[in-house]
């Protein structure tokens, strides 16, 4: 069988599966079994594939995956989110378009804590967005910004969906959320751009309002108390991985250690929300194995089937530069984006990409972490994503679909610079993973 027609029919029942509105994880685990039959058959190859599934998330490399998800539930269900957002709130003060930096700046804290993005739009969207409909804040300045600064949380360490990435891809999970950190940066930085642009055009775009400003000791204050304490959380995930002291298993583990501290110290860990963290972090934990599972005996299915092979040979033999197939790459990634949810697209591409990307020369943490931005920014572009649906489900009634889409189009567009500013200077990418070696 031709590579290509072997590779039609693994993509292809996926695809129809999903279509007709099969999870994920169980579209993957029909392809394997049809693909298992074809190009294995008979007993051995229900035995194999069996085998390849408790393999694949039997491994240490996925322990921060529910670790991540812990301590963001943690962060979240305990209120110590709100509280960090109420102190950057009162330190910005009388600051023209206010509540957009406090989006940004404390949607980019939250996001090195959490590690999801859609719950980072929900409560960005939930806690933020109908203050600054009251305030009358321009929907570029509301909208935008919130689904914009969700995003990070896909590249700024701890990513889930990094984690993901790099089990499948087989790349070392240190240096890839490691290596999200300059990116993540940079894109909070574009964002705060846009909102200043915005603003120095069109000063109504942030209505000014009188607030009670506090002191210079009080705002001190509330920097020692709320805010400082999130970085010394931030540093035992990241900072411990930067330093060699911890592996992400367990700095994942220190993080969850400090935000329980945390919360002991501000007296708000209850029962009820340790009960409501632990339910969220295996409800999504059990999703993601079950995919993981399914998305390894795809990437061995391929490889049987002789598609990996094919797709590699082909792409090699073409006459053009390796930056076009990067590109056609990324666009494809991007468009997945547009119609599905991040986590399917990265089990569809990863076993395809990355050997190409290999067999091109081009570093696997750079290549990964182009396709966390173009997952990013997939969250914000219609007609199906993900981030826009949350948005219109936690916003003021009568918000539309087309208003979040044309709110966060100044957004994409810094981030599409962002992306092409990575590829044409990838030492922002590996610089730090670098520090590492």
């Amino acid at each position: 069988m031709d590579w290509y027609i072997a590779g039609l029919i693994l993509v292809g029942v996926i695809l129809f599966l999903m279509g007709m509105r099969m999870p994920v994880a169980f579209a993957f685990l029909a392809a394997n079994m049809v693909g298992a039959l074809v190009f294995i058959g008979g007993d051995v190859a229900m035995m194999q594939l069996v085998a390849n599934a408790t393999t694949s998330v039997t491994t240490f490399t996925l322990v921060p995956v529910p670790l991540f998800l812990l301590m963001g539930e943690l962060f979240f269900h305990t209120g110590i989110a709100l509280r960090v957002f109420d102190a950057i709130d009162k330190i910005l003060g009388r600051i023209p378009g206010r509540l957009s930096y406090l989006t940004v700046g404390g949607g980019t804290l939250f996001a090195a804590l959490s590690g999801s993005s859609i719950a980072n739009i929900a409560m960005l969207g939930s806690t933020l967005l109908p203050e600054m409909t009251r305030r009358r804040y321009a929907s570029v300045l509301s909208m935008g910004s919130i689904i914009a600064t969700g995003g990070l949380a896909i590249m700024i360490p701890p990513s889930t969906l990094g984690v993901l990435l790099g089990s499948i891809a087989q790349i070392d999970i240190g240096r890839l959320l490691i290596a999200g950190i300059i990116p993540g940066l940079l894109l909070a930085l574009a964002y705060v751009l846009v909102i200043a642009v915005t603003i120095w055009r069109n000063p109504d775009a942030a209505p000014r309002y009188d607030i009670d400003v506090p002191s210079g000791a009080e705002k001190f204050r509330l920097f020692m108390t709320n805010i400082l304490p999130m970085g010394g959380v931030i540093f035992m995930v990241v900072g411990f991985i930067i330093l060699g002291i911890a592996t992400p298993s367990e700095a994942a583990a220190f993080g969850v250690l400090g935000v329980v501290i945390l919360a002991l110290a501000f007296r708000v860990l209850t029962w009820a929300s340790i009960r409501k963290s632990v339910q969220g972090t295996v409800r999504v934990t059990g999703m993601v194995f079950l995919i993981i599972v399914g998305a390894s005996a795809f990437s061995q299915m391929l490889a049987l089937s002789g598609a990996s092979s094919g797709l590699i040979g082909w792409a090699t033999s073409l006459q053009v530069s390796p930056l076009w197939i990067l590109i056609g790459m990324l666009l494809i990634v991007l468009v997945l984006g547009m119609l599905m949810e991040s986590v399917s697209i990265i089990m569809l591409v990863v076993p395809i990409f990355f050997p190409l990307g290999a067999s091109l020369g081009f570093d696997a943490v750079w290549l990964a972490i182009l396709f966390l931005l173009m997952l990013e920014i997939g969250l914000a572009t219609p007609p199906f994503g993900m981030g826009l649906f949350v948005l219109v489900g936690v916003a003021p009634k009568g918000t539309t679909l087309s208003q979040v889409v044309r709110a966060s189009l100044p957004f994409i567009t810094v981030a599409f610079a962002v992306a092409a500013l990575l590829i044409a200077e990838p030492l922002l990418v590996t610089f730090l993973p670098g520090l590492m070696d």
